[in-house]
């Protein structure tokens, strides 16, 4: 089994979310923002999320601090911001770091198991809002995206895992 069904990030309550129940489904992790100027990504995320959900996709935002102070509200702020304005269905994580000593745990094995050109040189790291990783069925990142990649230019690539 992949270690990454062995992670158990905290739940918007604080709870933890056993990623063994994500055996078997395709998964998008994004570190998010409601500040940010990739913010709107929200609704293109919610547009994937409702297409597959039935079909095995999942995606989880992680809010995060660290970039700009752009996530500046507390966990019930940022739930409400997303839905309401972005109608997000869709698990928003609790807040986060995603680099640093204080990393969750999640985002340090992400980060190891796909290394950037600039990891090759010493900086792995989250680079800011909305970094996207695609995770397969059986637990192994597939893809790692910059904020700059919008999140249906991934569709097809969701589409073929999910047939996988």
């Amino acid at each position: 089994m992949s270690k990454f069904f062995e992670l158990a990030p905290l739940d918007k309550a604080g709870n933890p979310y056993e990623f063994s129940q994500l055996e078997g489904k395709v998964v998008i992790i994004v570190n998010v923002a409601s500040k940010c100027g990739f913010t709107p990504q929200y609704t293109e995320l919610e547009e994937l999320y409702q297409k597959y959900k039935d079909e095995g996709l999942v995606i989880l935002g992680f809010p995060c601090n660290q970039f700009a102070g752009q996530e500046p509200g507390s966990d019930s702020e940022i739930q409400s911001f997303c839905k309401l304005n972005y109608g997000v269905t869709f698990p928003i994580m609790k807040k986060v770091d995603v680099n640093g000593s204080n990393a969750d745990p999640v985002f340090k094995y992400l980060k190891d198991q796909k290394v950037t050109l600039l990891g090759k040189i010493g900086f792995n790291g989250i680079k800011w809002n909305f970094e996207k990783f695609v995770i397969t069925k059986d637990g192994k990142v597939d893809g790692r995206y910059s904020s700059l990649t919008k999140p249906l230019s991934l569709e097809a690539r969701i589409q073929e895992l999910l047939k996988a």
